[in-house]
């Protein structure tokens, strides 16, 4: 708040030597307006270069589907529902399709839970090995059945209700009451075991709700009252509350529940572009359903606390076989804030590569620093002032806590600073950082490499690619040296 000339004149009659120091800095300046204080000599100024490359960081990007990192792609439009069980071979040559850090599986009930009680984790241990073997962390579904795949048949078997009959259209498939108790018991017991086994786990980058209908999607032409469907929600929620849940997006009711209990949303059919449909369960989404229905469900701004994933109706390939428009397809998914992709694991047709390239420059985060301001010489054990401008250039936060951290590295001595900053708070757009952090008392003194980097808070090693150069192998980015005087 400024003061009266009145009150400055009232403060300087009591207090006179505090008008003499202000008159004499007055004079300073006036006289020297342009000369630099102590404070600013000790200035180091860095700016660091922009690259414009495609980052692999951590929980973004296009993820594989039901394989990993440097093995085989599926065919341009086929792909497979069943989750691998066995350890699979990588590809004879360097697949056409791009790095990943988020590998997504899914598996059905029936190959999950094959006996009652009797679990079969194997299989989902092996995804999260093969997982962190190729680099990437595990997102999964568990799947009650699908028009293909059955219930368990010791579920069929249990005295369980069933909706439907043989001679029904759908009655191929056994189709179950999911309003029986049977249901939500049986189910619910499987997603509690999943629960205590993977909740929490550093290597899963989300879990999907599963709930009603094929595919678990939560859609049926039996479906339940809305109090069933928030049962079958409630179980995921009790189970998993450390590892982000996502919730599926087909009934409006259920979709903003899930997402108010603090789930993100994915969408299973990412750019249908029919302009209509006489399916009452396959509507035309781009066009018509997603839009929309984002709005009348509350969930444009779950994003800034939750992530969002995208999967594609048929494949990338498949759009342009239909003559789809892939710049709407695209500006869609930005507008929703997108951080995963499932593009089925099928190849990019090469036309379209450069604009995939820079869709993936722009989903989920993509940190850079446009400037650093730090001391040219410090003290042991003082306070250092530290400045920085940072620029998030993609739609997304970052929903994991990385420690952001500055080190000083001579040949005989080190010290990280860790910079007390909340980087899942880093919307899209600038955050600055002005404050002091603390140089530790027992450095040497001599000159150092001052570094910067987020660190994994479980390793302390370096975790996220910045969108700058000076990037160091070891994955800490070199900004400049600076000296450390005891005296």
């Amino acid at each position: 708040m400024f003061l009266s000339i009145l009150r400055w004149r009232q403060i300087f009659a009591e207090r006179p030597r505090l008008a003499a120091f202000v008159f004499g800095v007055s004079v300073l300046l006036t006289v020297f307006p342009g000369t630099p204080t102590m404070a600013q000599q000790n200035v180091v100024v860095v700016r660091p270069k922009e690259i414009h490359d495609v980052l692999v960081n951590p929980d973004m990007g296009i993820t594989t589907f039901q394989r990993f990192n440097g093995q085989e792609p599926n065919p341009p439009l086929k792909w497979s529902e069943v989750g691998p069980v066995t350890k699979l071979p990588a590809a004879a040559t360097t697949p056409d399709f791009p790095e990943a850090s988020v590998a997504y599986c899914r598996w059905y009930w029936n190959v999950v839970e094959p006996e009652p009680g009797k679990f079969n984790w194997e299989i989902v241990d092996l995804a999260i090995e093969e997982a962190r073997a190729h680099g990437q962390k595990l997102a999964i579904r568990l799947m009650p059945y699908s028009n293909e795949d059955a219930l368990p048949e010791w579920y069929r078997k249990s005295g369980a209700k069933r909706a439907n009959k043989d001679s029904d259209k759908d009655g191929k498939i056994w189709q179950p009451d999911f309003s029986d108790p049977l249901f939500l018991k049986f189910w619910g017991e499987l997603v509690a075991e999943a629960g205590l086994r993977y909740d929490g786990n550093p290597h899963l980058n989300t879990v999907d709700i599963s709930s009603v209908g094929y595919w678990g999607e939560g859609w049926s032409p039996y479906m339940p009252a809305f109090s069933t469907q928030k049962a079958l929600i409630d179980i995921w929620l009790e189970a998993f509350k450390r590892t982000p849940l996502l919730m599926n997006f087909d009934e409006p009711q259920a979709l903003a529940y899930g997402t108010q209990q603090g789930a993100g949303w994915r969408l299973d059919c990412w750019g249908d572009m029919r302009v209509s449909s006489t399916n009452p369960y396959f509507p035309a989404e781009m066009l018509e359903i997603y839009p929309q229905q984002i709005v009348r469900t509350g969930i444009q701004n779950v994003w800034q606390r939750s992530p969002v994933s995208l999967e594609t109706c048929y494949t990338v390939p498949g759009w342009k076989e239909r003559g789809y428009d892939l710049d709407y397809i695209i500006a869609q998914g930005l507008r929703w804030h997108v951080s995963t992709v499932n593009i089925k694991s099928a190849p990019i047709p090469a036309e379209w590569k450069s604009k995939f390239d820079d869709f993936q420059k722009t989903i989920g985060y993509r940190f850079i620093l446009r400037r650093l301001e730090y001391s040219k010489t410090v003290k042991p054990g003082t306070m250092m002032p530290v400045h920085m401008w940072w620029l998030n250039s993609g739609v997304a936060p970052v929903y994991s806590q990385y420690d952001l951290a500055m080190e000083l590295r001579s040949s005989g001595s080190s010290a990280i600073i860790r910079i007390p900053v909340d980087v899942r708070k880093w919307l899209p757009g600038d955050s600055v950082f002005d404050d002091t952090v603390y140089v530790p008392q027992d450095l040497d003194e001599g000159t150092y490499d001052l570094r910067i980097a987020m660190l994994d808070p479980r390793t302390g090693k370096p975790a996220i690619r910045f969108a700058i150069e000076r990037r160091q192998d070891d994955g800490w980015y070199a900004m400049g040296s600076i000296m450390v005087k005891a005296h």
